[in-house]
């Protein structure tokens, strides 16, 4: 079966979460690692999951606090996800995984890349910042969202957070992400770390894209040595979903041939 539908899956526990994960695709191919963004849950990739080759096995993640992974009492950051996405990895005996990260999921991509022993062997980056500033324009955006609003634009996304989650409380979700989402010390965002990268890295953004501007995304390229630049025209931040056929050639094309 290749979509992930918060069935089939397991929970790991850490610490005082539990963190659910789930396999699709071909339970003998190469692992792929897919990291969903704020807010979201595992199954905002079953749009491409049907795309990209078969010769994949796909591993879905919720990340702390989302999908049907529980919160736990401690404090949201991309080093915790990083943590917890290390301990499922390590769990399932995966010593090398290729990775598609959206906006959070890609940052944590970034964060797990940036080690000196990664286990990343391609990572694939959708609308994904790696560095964030008070006076960057979106850092207002991110620091006054609230629950309310998130409804009011995503509905369906918090009907179905509330269906699946063990321990569903909606409010407090936001806030502890924005306090993520703001976060500009070391357990945030990986900002100059990106230099270490070594492996392979594809970023991908919409034109429209309101979070990483494209000169922050050719910045980051420059930045890393052999990455490539994917702007994709009359997308937005949710480029995989407004352009899936074009991205799923692009991602095909990236973890499949040689780079």
């Amino acid at each position: 079966m290749k979509c992930f539908n918060h069935l089939n899956g397991q929970h790991l526990q850490i610490e005082d979460a539990r963190i659910y994960f789930e396999t699709a695709g071909n339970p003998n191919g190469q692992p792929l690692l897919l990291l969903h963004g704020g807010l979201g849950s595992i199954i905002d990739f079953n749009g491409i999951l049907e795309r990209l080759p078969s010769q994949f096995s796909f591993i879905g993640i919720d990340l702390r606090g989302h999908g049907r992974s529980t919160t736990g009492s401690a404090r949201l950051s991309y080093a915790r996800y990083q943590s917890d996405v290390e301990a499922v990895l390590t769990y399932l005996n995966i010593s090398s995984v290729s990775i598609i990260g959206f906006s959070d999921g890609g940052i944590v991509g970034y964060r797990m890349a940036a080690e000196e022993n990664s286990k990343v062997q391609k990572l694939v980056t959708l609308g994904a910042q790696w560095r964030l500033k008070e006076d960057d324009p979106s850092f207002s955006m991110l620091a006054g969202l609230t629950a309310d609003m998130w409804m009011e634009m995503f509905p369906d996304s918090v009907r179905y957070y509330e269906k699946v989650n063990p321990n569903p409380d909606f409010n407090a979700l936001v806030k502890k992400v924005v306090g993520l989402w703001t976060d500009l010390g070391p357990t945030g965002y990986p900002g100059e770390a990106v230099q270490i990268i070594k492996c392979p890295l594809l970023i991908v953004r919409g034109d429209d894209d309101e979070l990483l501007s494209l000169r922050e995304a050719g910045e980051l390229r420059s930045l890393v040595k052999g990455s490539g630049l994917l702007n994709i025209p009359f997308a937005g931040h949710e480029v995989h979903k407004d352009s899936p056929d074009i991205f799923a050639i692009a991602a095909d094309d990236f973890l499949t041939q040689p780079r």
